[in-house]
């Protein structure tokens, strides 16, 4: 073939198109039909069972709104099934309060993003790294270990004490203002710089900043509660009172999730990142001097035995995946075989999980809660209950049914506790981190809105 294409080639390929009758009815049918309705696989959906060897009992599904804060809420919905164990809770509806944690995120994102514009301040602006800093300085998105950040520097207070307010249930609006304040900050930042302004100069310049900002997220959220008095009654409905409480003693009194024992997994197997072996991500982050981002890169398999056995613990287990492939929305499906889209096209789809990751195909979009396994006879996982955030409209009442096929191709994550790990893969944890670039493909959660 030639470079440009020809009149012959368009002759052969519609020669090759006409050759075959079930092209001209495949077009027919997608003529009318979404793409998704014409590959679905009825097969896979009449398997569909939300039935579970080892379940963990959860509340009802909680939704994020308009917003990128899957990772927070996943991490929240982790967390109040300690509180409600603690408090002895009706388990149907508590939740912990998403908003006061954004408030602080954006706050800390605010800063992390305004000291890496000073850190920067050399590099030039229309260079890679400054234009990714740039490009998206304020996500809602967010990573385990920026959760973690957050929850050792703020604690968590019941979602009574700070209930959802119209922008950060559906931020865009919100977030447009704030990432317009930003830019203009960062730029005020680099002009200081080439005017001969040294670092400190800059850093007072921005407590003025960052006083104006404080003040433009107050008003989208209100004031986040220093101390609130708290009293519940358990499932026996019996009284108990606490008393005045701050966010930080609520935690380590109704939590009590050990943070430092918990740790993230990945698995990336591109050739760039071997397994057993750490791994950050540069510039990404929340919180300065906050809990570096780490990732230790092991087999899929490894995963799935950690996320079994913190399950059979009854423990949830928090994780990170492309939520968007293969996904039956309305029936809450994540399965390799829901849809044929190759036999509609007539073409197969031959991406492995490493090249979908190296050619831009797939990335971690959005975190989630497993809460359910089903073991087969042998002990191997078959299906995984999947607790989202999207309401109780999609699913099991909100909850997804993930195949431990569509598992191994598309989850990239978990946090689970160092207890599942084995003696050489915590012996890997004490080492340095390899350094990866701010755009690699491990750190795209922390900026899926």
């Amino acid at each position: 073939m030639q470079p440009n294409i020809t009149s012959k080639d368009l002759a052969t390929f519609a020669a090759a198109f006409d050759a075959d009758p079930k092209n001209r009815l495949a077009a027919n049918a997608v003529a009318q039909n979404d793409i998704a309705a014409v590959a679905l696989n009825r097969e896979s959906v009449n398997r569909i069972n939300h039935t579970y060897s080892h379940l963990i009992e959860t509340p009802e599904a909680t939704d994020q709104g308009a917003t990128g804060r899957c990772w927070m809420f996943a991490g929240l919905n982790l967390m109040r099934l300690a509180a409600i164990q603690k408090m002895n809770l009706k388990v149907e509806k508590f939740e912990l309060s998403q908003a006061y944690l954004m408030y602080w995120d954006k706050l800390e994102k605010a800063n992390f993003f305004l000291e890496n514009i000073i850190a920067t301040r050399e590099e030039p602006l229309d260079g890679r790294l400054v234009m990714w800093l740039l490009a998206d300085p304020l996500p809602d998105a967010g990573q385990w270990d920026m959760f973690v950040s957050l929850v050792k520097k703020y604690g968590v207070v019941p979602k009574t004490m700070m209930p959802e307010t119209k922008s950060s249930a559906a931020s865009r609006l919100m977030n447009s203002q704030l990432v317009a304040k930003l830019r203009e900050f960062a730029q005020t930042l680099r002009d200081m710089f080439a005017q001969g302004v040294d670092v400190d100069g800059q850093r007072q310049a921005k407590a003025a900043m960052l006083t104006d900002f404080h003040r433009m997220l107050t008003i989208h959220f209100g004031k986040p509660p220093a101390s609130f008095e708290w009293a519940w009654r358990d499932k026996g409905k019996a009284f108990h009172r606490h008393g005045v409480i701050t966010p930080q003693e609520f935690y380590a009194e109704y939590v009590g999730i050990d943070l430092d024992d918990m740790v993230c997994l990945i698995n990336a197997p591109t050739r760039d990142k071997p397994y057993n072996k750490l791994y950050t991500v540069a510039y990404l982050g929340n919180i300065v001097g906050g809990q570096p981002v780490r990732y230790l890169n092991a087999d899929v398999e490894i995963l799935k035995k950690a996320a079994v056995d913190s399950i059979v613990a009854g423990q949830a287990v928090w994780f990170g995946s492309d939520v968007g492939q293969m996904l039956e929305r309305d029936l809450g499906i994540l399965d390799m075989d829901i849809y044929d889209y190759g036999l509609v096209y007539g073409v197969p789809f031959a991406l492995d999980k490493a090249g979908r990751l190296d050619y831009g195909h797939s990335r971690m979009t959005h975190a989630m809660l497993l809460t359910g396994v089903d073991l087969d006879e042998a002990g191997r996982p078959v299906k995984w209950r999947v607790e989202n955030s999207w309401g109780a409209e999609h699913g099991d009442k909100g909850y997804l049914l993930m195949t431990d096929r569509w598992f191994a191709e598309y989850l990239y994550e978990i946090a689970v506790s160092k207890r599942y790990l084995s003696p050489d893969l915590l012996a890997v944890l004490e080492t340095e981190p390899v350094v990866l670039p701010p755009w690699d493909p491990m750190g795209a959660l922390a900026h899926s809105d």
